[in-house]
């Protein structure tokens, strides 16, 4: 494969979107469910999101490989059905890989099948294009939906706990003991945080700040524009 092919236009649009323009939690405003759920800590969210992710750049690659294949008519029950196979998969790699951490997730990792973003990039974009994009769409999606999940879930963390990515060893092998970290010692503990309310709360804040990061960017080339139409309205009148 050739890297270069990942800087084009096509290659870094679909990255764009799916780490910000059409970010899954932060614009969508999908997969609140396991979001808001298994974000206490930053590992948790960690382990859900990269779960996610295998499940939705695979079932991009089978879903596109096998297009022309399947008939429009039951497209959407074999694609919910390609979804249940990889999810099992990666439920039984969990279970035997990662248990601790399987343990935690629970009943959230056979939900993945009903995610509706994994069936709607399957839809909308992997049953139309080539397998390479298709699978870069499922990656950027995916990790654009980690990310947001680990932020959400360090926040939470920091201030429910004052600790950050607590129990990664445990929950995802000592290869991650580096990233378990107390960044406030003594810390009392802040209960709402740690609960679904905090979820919401915390939540909420990003999407504001997401927002509010948008309107910034979409005001800032303004003077620009505004100097580029004086500079032609000055060079009509001296035409004049």
């Amino acid at each position: 494969m050739n890297l270069s092919i990942l800087f084009s236009a096509q290659y870094r649009k679909i990255a764009r979107d799916g780490l910000w323009d059409n970010n899954v939690v932060l614009t969508q405003n999908l997969a609140l469910c396991p979001l808001l759920a298994v974000t206490g800590t930053a590992t948790n969210g960690l382990g859900m999101g990269l779960a996610t992710m295998v499940v939705m750049v695979a079932s991009n690659a089978a879903v596109s490989v096998s297009r022309h294949l399947i008939p429009s008519e039951i497209r959407i029950p074999i694609f919910v059905l390609l979804i249940a196979a990889l999810v099992t998969l990666v439920d039984i790699f969990l279970n035997a890989w990662m248990h601790e951490l399987h343990k935690v997730l629970g009943l959230f990792i056979p939900l993945i099948v009903t995610n509706c973003v994994i069936l709607g990039r399957a839809e909308a974009f992997a049953s139309k294009q080539p397998v390479m994009p298709s699978m870069w769409d499922g990656l950027m999606m995916g990790v654009g939906f980690t990310g947001a999940m680990v932020v959400l879930g360090a926040m939470r963390e920091i201030s429910s706990t004052g600790t950050l990515f607590a129990n990664a060893s445990v929950l995802l092998g000592e290869s991650f003991r580096f990233l378990e970290t107390v960044l406030i010692p003594e810390y009392k503990g802040f209960l709402l945080m740690a609960l679904p309310p905090g979820g919401f709360i915390m939540l909420g804040f990003m999407v504001a700040l997401k927002r509010l990061l948008d309107r910034r960017i979409a005001v800032k080339p303004a003077p620009l524009v505004e100097a580029a139409v004086e500079v032609v309205d000055e060079d009509a009148v001296a035409v004049e």
